[in-house]
C-alpha cells in the first residue's frame, strides 16, 4: 500500500509530513483492501486545502476535503470524514447474510429423519 504526500503553493514541515503518513495508513485498520492513499495540501489565498484521496479494490477514489487555517487540524478533519466513507462502503459490500453451511443442513436433516440414516 502506497501513501503520497503532495504540497503545492508551499511545503510541510517534516513532522507534518510524518504525521499525516503515520495518520493516513491507519485507514488500514478499517479497511485491508485500500491500495493506494494520495494526500494533497493545497497552501492558498491564505487559506489550507486538503484532499485525500483514497483508491480500493473494485472501486472508483473515494474522497474526503477540508480546509481550514491549520494543516494538521484540517488534515485530521478531512481524515476523519474519510474514516467514515470507508466504514460505509465496507458496511455496503459485506455479506450480512448468514447462510447455512451443508453440516449445518445435513445435521437438520438428520434429527427430523432419524430413521434415513445409511
Amino acid at each position: 500500500m502506497q501513501v503520497a504526500i503532495t504540497s503545492r503553493h508551499g511545503s510541510l514541515s517534516p513532522s507534518a509530513h510524518e504525521h499525516i503518513a503515520r495518520k493516513a495508513e491507519k485507514l488500514l485498520t478499517f479497511f485491508d483492501r485500500v491500495t493506494a492513499i494520495n494526500v494533497t495540501v493545497d497552501f492558498s489565498n491564505d487559506r489550507i486545502n486538503v484532499e485525500i484521496l483514497v483508491d480500493a479494490e473494485h472501486r472508483h477514489d473515494l474522497v474526503a476535503r477540508e480546509s481550514g487555517d491549520n494543516v494538521i487540524s484540517v488534515f485530521d478533519a478531512a481524515l476523519h470524514k474519510m474514516e467514515q466513507q470507508v466504514r460505509k462502503y465496507k458496511e455496503k459490500i459485506q455479506d450480512h447474510r448468514r447462510d447455512p453451511n451443508m453440516n449445518e443442513i445435513a445435521e437438520a436433516a438428520e434429527q427430523r429423519n432419524p430413521e434415513a440414516q445409511p
